[in-house]
């Protein structure tokens, strides 16, 4: 059997969501550092498999998959069906929605923090697209810390691919150096998050 190869760098939060998915469904892997200053994303080799010369891209068998959020779905339908792939439809199309959500309304905010904030060294950002970005982040985090409040995890009782898609932006949330509002549904969501270990291998600690 063939192992799943994983390409690109595990400081990058693109690809810890697919580590993280790995390791809490036991799924063997191996991952090669590709990215960031490690290069080789922009070479024709790599740009054949993924034309946007981003990470994470996976081989699985000879099918490659990029886009992070697609792939944590890949690979929690073919190996997490019932677990973090919810059989239920409706239960399933909630952790959708929320991973879309993740994807198009707390990412951009939250990289133009960690680029500016966390980065290192910094990215230079000026002072009111950081404002911004900080006013939108807030916003966002506010909706999520609503949803939490019914419910453990994202989108229920259990840890789902949701889950998988915005932890994440919970430990770069909580390590900006900036003041925050406090958000106790968050800030119990991530403590939970890092109750798991495969959570703190591969984002908490890293």
């Amino acid at each position: 059997m063939t192992m799943l190869k994983i390409l690109g760098r595990k400081t990058s939060s693109n690809v810890q969501k697919v580590l993280w998915c790995c390791s809490e469904l036991d799924i063997p892997f191996e991952r090669e550092d590709v990215g960031g200053p490690f290069g080789k994303n922009n070479t024709p080799e790599y740009l054949a498999r993924n034309p946007n010369g981003l990470v994470p891209t996976i081989d699985d068998d000879g099918f490659i998959l990029w886009e992070s959020n697609a792939i944590v779905r890949y690979l929690c339908a073919k190996h997490g069906a019932g677990k973090l792939w919810q059989s239920d439809l409706a239960r399933r199309a909630d952790a959708d929605r929320w991973m879309d959500w993740q994807q198009t309304t707390l990412a951009p905010p939250m990289g133009v923090l960690f680029r500016g904030l966390l980065r290192q060294p910094p990215e230079v950002i000026d002072a009111e697209q950081m404002n911004g970005a900080m006013q939108k982040a807030t916003a966002a985090m506010r909706i999520l810390d609503a949803q939490l409040a019914l419910h453990s995890f994202v989108a229920g009782d259990t840890l789902t691919m949701a889950d998988i898609a915005l932890g994440n932006a919970a430990h770069r949330w909580f390590s900006l150096p900036r003041e925050r509002p406090e958000l106790p549904n968050v800030a119990k969501w991530y403590a939970r998050l890092n109750d798991r270990p495969a959570y703190r291998q591969h984002i908490a600690t890293v």
